[in-house]
């Protein structure tokens, strides 16, 4: 298929651009590089560098899907800036749905997020919870899901949308280059390579097996696998949800044991309290992508920071 990936300069955008580079596609990359990279487009990928709501001058007829990771994604900035997140997130997106109305592109893989869940109410959490976002990025991508639904109804594409936990772990030289870096892997890593002098652990008194916080760690490629699956599943006229993760998920001190033991760094951590907000447990339940999609998560935790491990060396190298 010819496809247009948004946001493919970015750590999942690349990662799923290269996997559908491998499975023989065409594909367009279109980024601004506001928070991507361009060495991260592979290079037998066309690279146009615009904002997403200029994706009608690149579209046309002959574009099959659209998979769609442009967007604004840190929580924390999108309570300080909700305007930012609602004109990149939701204008962003509803300029594309229209170009891809006009050009009668009828398929579209969204890049979604268990934010729209907001603090759950059961876990594992699956598709048919509730979803009460509490930060506007949630809000943002919930009201995505809202016009990808509509535009299956009315107009007759066919949509789905991917709501990921945490994603983690690099495929070759792409990796997660985050400024701010907000994610554990990444943190914890930036410790075993002597650049940051200790990792934290914000809370230890949850209701969980070691006290700190589970989370859903799941590789990248896994998660890339499943954008390739969606594809194949997406059908005009219906819309899909589909939560990707472990379904069982790892505590915070799991994965600073996992990182010790991949890196044989010692890895210091300094414990403190929770953070307001955060849940003890997020994990996704993963029956549906399975049932449906085929997916299946293949990659463990050591192989999760083992990736992220060569990436972060390979970067050093460059440096």
């Amino acid at each position: 298929m010819k496809l247009l990936v948004t946001g493919g300069a970015g750590y999942i955008g690349s990662v799923v651009t290269a996997l559908l580079l491998r499975a023989g596609h065409t594909v367009t990359v279109l980024d601004d590089l506001s928070t991507g990279h361009r060495d991260a487009v592979p290079p037998a990928a066309s690279f146009v560098e615009t904002d997403v709501t200029n994706a009608a001058d690149i579209l046309d007829p002959s574009y099959h899907a659209v998979l769609h990771f442009a967007a604004k994604s840190l929580v924390s900035e999108s309570t300080r800036d909700p305007g930012g997140y609602w004109r990149t997130n939701v204008a962003g997106t509803l300029a594309l749905l229209e170009a891809t109305r006009h050009h009668g592109t009828e398929r579209v893989v969204f890049s979604s997020t268990a934010a729209v869940y907001g603090d759950p109410t059961s876990t594992p959490i699956v598709e048919t919870d509730p979803p009460l976002p509490t930060n506007p990025y949630g809000a943002s991508k919930l009201s995505v899901d809202r016009m990808l639904e509509s535009w299956a109804d009315a107009y007759g594409i066919g949509a789905v949308s991917l709501r990921y936990f945490n994603v983690a772990g690099a495929h070759g030289h792409l990796g997660e280059r985050h400024d701010p870096e907000t994610h554990l892997v990444p943190n914890l890593l930036r410790v075993a390579a002597g650049t940051v002098a200790h990792a934290r652990i914000h809370g230890t008194d949850y209701p969980t097996r070691d006290g700190s916080a589970v989370r859903d760690y799941l590789h990248v490629v896994d998660l890339a696998d499943a954008h390739l699956r969606a594809l194949e599943r997406v059908t005009p006229g219906e819309f899909r949800v589909y939560n990707l993760g472990t379904g069982s998920g790892y505590t915070v001190r799991e994965m600073l044991d996992a990182a010790r033991r991949v890196t044989g760094h010692p890895v210091p951590a300094v414990e403190g309290p929770r953070r307001p907000g955060d849940p003890a447990v997020l994990v996704a339940g993963n029956e549906r992508a399975q049932r449906e999609l085929g997916w299946r998560v293949h990659r463990t935790i050591d192989e999760i920071v083992a990736d992220a491990w060569s990436f972060v060396q390979r970067q050093g190298a460059r440096t």
